[in-house]
């Protein structure tokens, strides 16, 4: 393909919210944050928005955000609100059905993975690193579709091993897990090797893939090819932005809500590309 044509299909890195993603996140506030009747008025939720994104991929302290944006008190009261109500959960569950509905989604196979990052003020959900010298460090782990779309994240202490979150991970998948006729496949490393780990696989009624740590049988011809990388290309690409590489806030459930909002982004340029190919004659 062209260089130019394929440069068409692509989208700049977000640092503003784009009019489509607006109109579906327009519809959740109405629903999950309506005005106040009372008290004084709040700051445009669009603008918020945005400097919610410019926090989320520069990393720069709220007090740093540039005057463009609206007061950082504000912006910073308006975000933990939003986490509090599940805005961010609610729009990244609206841009998932979307794809869904543009056959964009591939529940057969999944895969799972954690990845570990600094958390540079400490806080709740963190622990010694073991990768870092024992300094403070906190855990995501992150559950993908076949394509590598994020449909569920979890956050603990650096020190929880990875088996210990695959539950929470797949319990906080955003929509209603789908229970086809066929097997959904599950995806893991040799970190998940274990009785924790495949217990939980037989609770949530997967079929397991899981790279065994002494793996003792000769090698066969398979039929498939287990997809563990598309994870961690996903954590690579979460790791772009800078809030989430490092952890400066001291509440997990900011620091989660960050998450949540950079899986939604991920979301949007696959509806963005979707859309883009349905279009076409």
């Amino acid at each position: 393909m062209p260089w130019k044509q394929r440069n068409q299909k692509s989208l700049p890195a977000i640092w503003r919210v784009p009019d489509d993603l607006w109109s579906m996140i327009e519809r959740v506030l109405a629903e999950l944050d309506p005005p106040a009747c009372t008290g004084r008025k709040r700051i445009d939720a669009r603008r918020a928005l945005d400097a919610i994104i410019f926090r989320l991929r520069s990393g720069c302290q709220w007090n740093r955000l540039p005057r463009e944006f609206p007061d950082d008190s504000s912006v910073h009261r308006t975000f933990q609100r939003w986490v509090r109500l599940g805005v961010f959960d609610r729009i990244w569950a609206v841009l998932l059905k979307a794809c869904e509905d543009l056959g964009g989604c591939d529940w057969e196979w999944q895969a799972a993975d954690t990845a570990m990052g600094k958390a540079r003020y400490g806080g709740d959900l963190v622990g010694p690193n073991p990768t870092d010298r024992a300094k403070p460090g906190v855990k995501r782990s992150l559950l993908v579709e076949a394509e590598g779309g994020p449909l569920g994240v979890a956050v603990a202490s650096a020190n929880v091993p990875d088996a210990q979150l695959l539950a929470t991970t797949i319990e906080a998948i955003v929509v209603e897990r789908p229970e086809p006729d066929w097997p959904q496949h599950l995806c893991l490393d040799k970190a998940y090797d274990n009785k924790t780990g495949w217990s939980v696989i037989v609770d949530y009624d997967y079929e397991a893939h899981i790279q065994l740590i002494r793996d003792l049988r000769p090698p066969r011809r398979k039929r498939y090819q287990p997809r563990r990388w598309v994870v961690e290309r996903t954590l690579a690409w979460l790791s772009r932005c800078r809030a989430i590489l490092i952890r400066w806030d001291k509440k997990a459930a900011n620091y989660l809500g960050f998450l949540k909002l950079a899986c939604t982004l991920i979301w949007f340029r696959r509806h963005y590309r979707l859309a883009l190919s349905s279009a076409r004659p």
